[in-house]
């Protein structure tokens, strides 16, 4: 029994390979910015156009399970995913975390996208933050635009408190028409405090009332990454959880008290928000009111009608369309 735990807490992990004499499938810690961060590199011809993502949470590593989402942009694309510092494989038991902020994701995902682009031999790339990646990738465009050919955010962030005044008003209106009178109780409760932008509407309701996700089940995508996937081990899966714990409320405060608007409300490359119609985790209204605000030399605000907070995965064979459309290479 013990070393059938040490195997589960410790085996290798690796990510599979991809058949092609120009091809790239590696991961791996790579030290940026004086700590060590988790990369993964996939792609059918490495010269392909660089996607870089930018996870959520904050925390929120998509590297357990993305790959069964990308299999097709693999072949038109190299696409880059990495654990941010504090987060899933990128945390480390002997580093302090207390004052993780995000101008340190902001330059730590500047760095990466430096060392992508001179490892693959690459001008630019593509950036496409997810959730709270958004306010980590608006924030980096804006400091270093000539690193990126173009910027897209999914579940794109705006006025956090805006947003989730909206959101809690849906999960009340939900739990309503849902008779579920405990929920109305519980969630009413809350009202002062996501008014005064001390707090989030809490992910549970949210999801419990299709604001996160229609199409797909994110906490069972985990589930299966994390038991079956060969990119994370059980040591992993702890480090994951441990860093959620220790670094999330600071960062979600710093994106209350300071809203993306306010800091980035001009960029010098094209911008893109992906959308899904019911994504009530970062609202739709609010991100086309930051658009409309927003200053680019070109920008759009796509909707994917039959997704909420992950139109990436929910919707993907149109998402897969829409990039391959947009920046295929010629």
């Amino acid at each position: 029994m013990i070393g059938i735990l040490a195997v589960a807490l410790l085996f290798p992990t690796w990510t599979p390979g991809i058949q092609g004499e120009n091809s790239v499938s590696r991961l791996e810690q790579i030290d940026i910015n004086g700590t060590g961060h988790e990369v993964m590199i996939r792609g059918a011809d490495r010269s392909n156009p660089v996607l870089l993502f930018v996870h959520g949470g904050p925390g929120c590593s998509e590297i357990p399970y993305v790959r069964k989402y990308q299999r097709e942009l693999e072949k038109h694309f190299t696409i880059v995913h990495y654990d941010q510092r504090g987060s899933g494989k990128s945390y480390h038991f002997t580093e302090d975390y207390s004052n993780l902020t995000t101008d340190m994701l902001v330059d730590d995902l500047i760095a990466l996208t430096k060392h992508v682009t001179e490892d693959l031999q690459q001008d630019k790339v593509v950036i496409i933050g997810h959730s709270f990646g958004t306010y980590i990738g608006m924030k980096a465009v804006a400091k270093a635009p000539e690193q990126f050919q173009a910027y897209i955010g999914i579940g794109q962030m705006g006025d956090t408190v805006q947003s989730e005044i909206e959101t809690l008003d849906y999960t009340i209106k939900q739990a309503s028409t849902a008779g579920n009178t405990e929920d109305v109780r519980e969630l009413k409760l809350l009202r002062n405090t996501i008014h005064q932008g001390e707090g989030l509407t809490p992910r549970t309701f949210v999801q419990k009332y299709g604001g996160s996700a229609r199409q797909i089940n994110e906490n069972g995508d985990y589930a299966a990454g994390f038991l079956f996937g060969p990119e994370y081990n059980g040591l992993d899966v702890i480090r994951f959880y441990t860093g959620i714990l220790q670094s999330q409320d600071g960062l979600v405060r710093e994106a209350l008290e300071q809203p993306l608007p306010g800091l980035v409300d001009e960029v010098h490359i094209p911008v893109y928000f992906l959308m899904g119609q019911h994504d009530y985790m970062t609202t739709l209204k609010e991100a086309d009111v930051y658009l409309n605000k927003l200053k680019a030399p070109e920008k759009e605000l796509i909707v994917f009608h039959h997704s909420a907070h992950y139109p990436q995965f929910e919707e993907n064979d149109r998402f897969t369309s829409w990039l391959y459309e947009h920046f295929r290479s010629s």
